[in-house]
């Protein structure tokens, strides 16, 4: 079955930054993107092989350590062979973080977004598209 985007999901914890010394950590944090994607997915799905854009909104419980960037790798890793073929399918990534007292106020969340907002912290929303310039008009 073809995959109807966009798709939305939530991941609890903090993210496993990609220079992390235990390759365990990184396996595990790739299987808990992966294990949240699902219930984004319908059953017997086929990843796309089109262009994609996907979206990282990290919510930490307090003042983010380390660099923001390294976060992005893992996650895309774990996406790709399962939402997309190869993450050389991924034309735009935004990621952003939202730290405690500095949270936006999004005018009309979708219900993945909104569900982000109200858990307890740290959580990362996922966001993947199809539509690689859809915020650019």
């Amino acid at each position: 079955m073809e995959l109807a985007f966009p798709l939305e999901f939530v991941v609890a914890g903090t993210p496993v930054s990609f220079q992390a010394a235990r390759a365990e950590a990184k396996a595990e944090w790739k299987l808990r993107v992966r294990d949240a994607s699902r219930q984004a997915l319908p059953e017997d799905y086929f990843a796309s092989g089109g262009r994609i854009a996907v979206t990282l909104f990290y919510f930490p419980a307090a003042a983010m350590q380390g660099d923001l960037d390294n976060i992005v790798k893992l996650v895309l890793d774990a996406l790709s062979a399962h939402i997309y073929v190869d993450d050389g399918q991924v034309e735009r990534i935004l990621v952003q973080r939202f730290e405690p007292g500095n949270v936006f106020e999004f005018a009309s969340p979708t219900a993945a977004l909104a569900d982000a907002l109200s858990r307890h912290k740290p959580v990362l929303y996922v966001r993947i598209s199809d539509r690689p310039f859809e915020e650019l008009t």
